[in-house]
C-alpha cells in the first residue's frame, strides 16, 4: 500500500471515528423565576430528543448554577466557573427561551455574558414560548449568539401561551411540534458535528 494510500485509509478511519463519536448537547432552561414552566417544556424536549438515541442530551438549568449579575463581582463565585465548565463539556444547545418584553430573561442574557470561549464555534437550536410564540425573545438571541460564535439553527419551533398551555402554566403542546423539534434536532446535530471538527 502506497503512501496517498495509507494517507486515504487514515483519514477515512478519523471520519468514521468522529461519526460514531456521542454528541452531548444541552437543553438550557432560559428562565429563573418562581413559577416558571421551563422545566416542563425542557423536559418535553428531552423526552423527544432521548427517543432519537443519536446523541447524549441533559438539562443545563442555570438556576443551579447560583450566577451573580455580570461586572457586580470579582468573577471568583464557584458557580461561574462550574458555568463554564459544564458549557465546555458540551457539543451544542437547545435553548427554552421565554419572552418577556418582546425580549429573552435577564436570567439568560446574565448566563451569556458569564462564558466566553466555552460557547465559541458550537451550534445551538432554539424553543421560544410566549404569547406570539416567543418569537421575538428568540431573534433577540440569535442576534448575541452570532456574538457569541454559536451558530443557531434555521429550525425553530414557537409555543404559544394559549394554544400550547393549560390556563398558561400546564404544558400541553400541540402534537405538530414534535415534527419541528425533530427537524431543528437534525440540524443541530448536523451543525454540532461539522463544529466539533472546527473546534
Amino acid at each position: 500500500m502506497g503512501f496517498l494510500e495509507k494517507l486515504l485509509k487514515k483519514a477515512t478511519k478519523e471520519e468514521e471515528m468522529m461519526a460514531n463519536e456521542t454528541l452531548r448537547i444541552g437543553i438550557i432552561l432560559g428562565s429563573t423565576r418562581q413559577g416558571r414552566v421551563s422545566p416542563q417544556v425542557g423536559k418535553w424536549v428531552k423526552e423527544l430528543a432521548d427517543q432519537r438515541g443519536d446523541a447524549h442530551y441533559e438539562i443545563v438549568d442555570i438556576a443551579d448554577f447560583n450566577l451573580p449579575f455580570f461586572g457586580t463581582t470579582d468573577g471568583t463565585e464557584p458557580g461561574i466557573a462550574a458555568w463554564n465548565e459544564k458549557l465546555a463539556s458540551l457539543d451544542g444547545f437547545v435553548f427554552i427561551v421565554q419572552e418577556y418584553n418582546h425580549s429573552i430573561t435577564g436570567a439568560l442574557k446574565n448566563a451569556l455574558d458569564w462564558a466566553r470561549e466555552a460557547w465559541n464555534n458550537k451550534a445551538a437550536g432554539i424553543v421560544s414560548y410566549g404569547s406570539t410564540g416567543g418569537a421575538r425573545a428568540a431573534e433577540h438571541l440569535r442576534g448575541i449568539c452570532g456574538e457569541l460564535k454559536i451558530a443557531d439553527v434555521r429550525t425553530h419551533p414557537t409555543l404559544s401561551l394559549f394554544t400550547d398551555f393549560e390556563n398558561g402554566t400546564v404544558f400541553k403542546p400541540q402534537a405538530f411540534h414534535v415534527e419541528q423539534v425533530n427537524t431543528m434536532l437534525d440540524e443541530l446535530l448536523l451543525w454540532s458535528r461539522a463544529l466539533k471538527e472546527v473546534r
